[in-house]
C-alpha cells in the first residue's frame, strides 16, 4: 500500500504549480487570441476570472501551508497579492494590448475568487481539525 506524502514534503510541487498558474493567468489575460469560443452564458468571462483566482489563491496558500508558514495572516497576504496581481493584469491589458481592455468587474471577479478560496480553505481546515 502506498503512503501519501505529508504536505510539508510537497512544498516544491505547490511552489511550481503556483508559479506556473501565475504565468498562465498572465498569458490568458494578455495574449492575443484570434478567436475565442462563444459561450451562451451571460458574464461567462467573470466566472473564468473567479476560477482563475480561486486556484491562484489556493495554490499559493497550499504552498505556504506546506512550507509551515501558514496562518490567517498568510491568507490575508495571499488575497492581497491576488488583488494586486489581478489589478496589475487589468492595467496591463488597458495599457499594452489592443485586443483587451481594463475592466473593474474583472478585478471584482478576481477578488471574489480569492475570497471564495479563503472561505473554502478555512472551512476545510476547521473540518479537518474536527476529524482528528
Amino acid at each position: 500500500m502506498k503512503t501519501i506524502k505529508p504536505l510539508s514534503e510537497r512544498k516544491d510541487l505547490f511552489l511550481f504549480l503556483a508559479i506556473i498558474w501565475t504565468f498562465f493567468i498572465a498569458y490568458l489575460c494578455l495574449a492575443r487570441f484570434k478567436s475565442l469560443p462563444k459561450i451562451g452564458l451571460s458574464g461567462a468571462d467573470k466566472y473564468v476570472h473567479v476560477i482563475l483566482y480561486f486556484v491562484f489563491t489556493s495554490l499559493w496558500s497550499f504552498y505556504l501551508k506546506a512550507k509551515a508558514s501558514f496562518s490567517n495572516a498568510s491568507l490575508v497576504k495571499v488575497v492581497f497579492a491576488a488583488i494586486v496581481y489581478g489589478s496589475a493584469i487589468e492595467i496591463a491589458q488597458g495599457l499594452f494590448t489592443t485586443t483587451r481592455k481594463a475592466d473593474i468587474m474583472d478585478v471584482l471577479a478576481n477578488t471574489s475568487g480569492s475570497i471564495l478560496a479563503v472561505m473554502a480553505i478555512l472551512i476545510g481546515t476547521r473540518f479537518a481539525a474536527k476529524k482528528i
